[in-house]
């Protein structure tokens, strides 16, 4: 069992630094150009106003 903890402390820690790693890139490096443009293709950047047609269920 105090094998299994260790290895689990392991991934967690590495978890950390790769999470650390990441938010630096996005912040502080030319590569958040790039990153940040993920958004615009999944759409959540602009939210757009989408028409709605109001039925007889809606009421």
């Amino acid at each position: 069992m105090k094998r299994i903890e260790q290895l689990l402390w392991k991934l967690v820690v590495i978890q950390a630094i790769c999470l650390l790693v990441a938010q630096w890139l996005v912040l502080y490096t030319p590569a958040a150009l790039y990153i940040g443009k993920i958004y615009e293709y999944e759409g959540v950047a602009k939210p757009k106003k989408t028409e709605t047609i109001e039925t007889a269920v809606d009421r």
